[in-house]
């Protein structure tokens, strides 16, 4: 977890990714992250059937695509955010006990600002959610 947080920016109780699995540079990353019962979203997400919020698989997702962009840039001045968040969709809901393995994979870069991936999430190798992510680097 602490080079995982030398990666990131992120931290508790909004860092969503628990492990980088794989990472080929400047071009794809996969990460884990564990669903579990006593995370802060359950209480209200909903009380006695907690599903995972769709925006917080998005942002985890962006989080692995963030290890990419980071490590691709050498960006220890910068900070990516969102610029677009695009063909998102949800196939299966992702509930705690599962194990959500995100694969994001850069589609291209531009004027070293800004960067697309592609990224999708499993559990269990099925596919619950995937789309394009877009990202813009503040810096400052």
């Amino acid at each position: 977890m602490q080079d995982l947080q030398k990666l990131l920016p992120h931290r508790y109780p909004f860092l969503l990714v628990d492990r980088i699995l794989e990472y080929v540079p400047g071009k794809r990353a996969v990460g884990l992250k564990n669903i579990t019962f006593n995370e802060p979203q359950f209480q209200g997400h909903f009380p006695g059937q907690p599903i995972m919020p769709g925006v917080l698989i998005v942002e985890a997702m962006a989080q692995v695509g963030g290890v990419v962009l980071t490590q691709m840039l050498d960006s220890q001045e910068g900070l990516f955010l969102f610029a677009g968040i695009d063909k998102v969709r949800f196939r299966r809901q992702v509930v705690p006990g599962d194990q959500l393995v995100m694969t994001v994979e850069l589609l291209c870069v531009k004027q070293r600002r800004f960067g697309k991936m592609q990224a999708r999430a499993e559990v269990d190798g099925k596919l619950v959610t995937e789309g394009e992510l877009t990202f813009s680097m503040l810096v400052g």
